[in-house]
């Protein structure tokens, strides 16, 4: 006969253990928030690349969903960072520019999102321990806010360089030796370890490839890819004639330092993509944490004779690949891998869309009503009806993109620009003002006013007066 006492033992030790798997089949997903900055989509294998190295955003995209056709909101890094946040477009959360230095170090500093409702606020009070490691960029970048426990970050936006940079952490500045990629990557994973037990909100935000300053792009990369890369013929990088709009970048344009820059600071953001990875398996967190893979805007090298974003040329420009990012979902447990969707999505359609997946749907912020559309149930293989439009505007340039046309309209008196899509992919062949085109001229113009008037905040709202948190690159 079992001796009683080890029989309570044995059923204790049984009750505990299944108590442990119930809790663990509970827990709400983590969510890992990877954001690179200034990136095309197509510069990543999965998306068609074949120069640009990228095996683990590569796998990430083979074991989950790749959106095919997103684009963001806008061409530049804060009113971007600002949208994935909250939901809200630049005359909504007013952020229409990069902002200024002085609104995130110093007596000017502060948090331009205080007066919404962001992600890591509803994760936060959804019982959720919240980190950033990397770039903010969106004002007081000394204090922790918007619901982030543990902060690490840039003291300013602008990358110069990614050695030797100063970095703030517990509130103070100070220079990191290293290369800043790796930083970032090394203290995510340390947020991750130190809130294994806990559902957790990593939002990684690298300041990386960037693709931006001509002292960085005119430089080689010191990271382990820059010898693979060396003199290396790209294909992927047209080399074309100027654009007569181009009105920054032009020291480096076309230039091969600058192609292999590029391609060894996105192999180098591949590295950390592919740590933190093996670090969710390593602590049997895999399953259970939705990975989210996504650029702040995209970025032009070289195609139609144009390096860049949106912001580097005069006209202010909306061409797709400025606005095109890539963006990929994973979450073994809820989400098959190896699809895609091609539906036309936004950046702002991310808030809705990530808390739907881990079932926080209706704690979504409803002061002020944001445009995005929840798309989960297209990552979990659902059907579901929608349509192919979305939204951009920079300070004077708005566009709308209905997935076969694209209208953009400039305040107040022009150029304006209609496409073609589906003969015209590249938007070489400007149709506004031709025969025949008036009536699809005036049906997306019709479009685009409905938007802005639904949702734009007059005190943010450009186009009638309205102001911007940041400093105003076009009048």
């Amino acid at each position: 006969m079992i001796p009683r006492i080890k029989f309570f033992g044995g059923l204790g030790l049984l009750c505990v253990l299944t108590c442990l798997a119930s809790a663990a089949a509970t827990r709400p997903p983590n969510v890992v928030f990877i954001l690179t900055d200034n990136q095309g989509a197509w510069t990543l294998g999965c998306y068609g690349n074949p120069d640009i190295r990228t095996p683990h955003i590569d796998r990430l995209a083979s074991e989950g969903v790749r959106m095919t056709r997103a684009l963001s909101s806008n061409p530049v890094c804060s009113p971007t960072r600002a949208t994935f946040l909250t939901g809200l477009i630049p005359s909504q959360h007013g952020v229409h520019s990069f902002l200024d230095p002085k609104f995130m170090m110093g007596p000017e500093a502060y948090n331009t999102l205080k007066e919404f409702t962001s992600i890591g606020e509803v994760l936060r009070d959804s019982g959720y321990t919240c980190g950033l490691s990397g770039k903010w960029h969106l004002g007081a970048n000394l204090t922790p806010s918007e619901g982030f426990s543990f902060w690490i970050t840039k003291p300013d936006g602008g990358t110069r360089e990614f050695y030797d940079q100063e970095i703030i952490e517990h509130g103070k500045v100070y220079k990191e030796p290293g290369y800043k990629t790796d930083l970032w990557t090394r203290k995510g994973i340390q947020f991750i370890e130190q809130n294994k037990d806990r559902p957790f909100f990593l939002y990684l935000a690298y300041n990386g490839p960037y693709n931006l300053t001509p002292a960085m792009m005119l430089a080689s990369a010191r990271n382990r890819h820059a010898e693979y890369y060396r003199g290396k013929h790209f294909t992927s990088f047209p080399v074309d004639e100027m654009h007569p709009w181009q009105s920054a970048n032009k020291a480096f344009h076309n230039k091969q330092v600058a192609m292999e820059r590029c391609a060894a600071e996105t192999s180098g953001i591949d590295d950390g993509v592919g740590e933190v990875m093996a670090t969710l398996k390593r602590l049997g967190l895999d399953d259970n944490t939705l990975i989210v893979y996504a650029a702040d805007q995209g970025w032009m090298g070289g195609q139609n004779g144009m390096w860049g974003m949106g912001d580097h040329f005069r006209p202010t420009a909306a061409h797709d690949l400025m606005m095109q990012i890539p963006f990929i979902f994973r979450h073994p447990a809820r989400i098959a891998g190896g699809r895609t969707s091609d539906i036309l999505v936004s950046n702002y359609d991310f808030l809705p869309t990530v808390l739907n997946q881990i079932g926080l749907g209706a704690k979504m912020p409803s002061k002020p009503k944001s445009p995005g559309r929840d798309f989960s149930a297209v990552l979990r293989g659902e059907q579901i009806a929608w349509e192919n439009i979305m939204f951009y505007e920079m300070e004077t340039v708005r566009a709308v993109h209905m997935g076969d046309w694209k209208y953009v309209a400039r305040y107040p008196n022009g150029p304006y620009e209609l496409y073609d899509l589906t003969k015209d992919a590249r938007e070489r062949f400007n149709l506004y003002g031709q025969p025949g085109m008036a009536a699809k001229r005036a049906e997306l113009a019709r479009r685009l006013d409905r938007f802005f008037a639904e949702y734009a905040d007059p005190q943010y709202d450009i186009w009638q007066g309205g102001r911007s948190k940041a400093k105003r690159h076009t009048q």
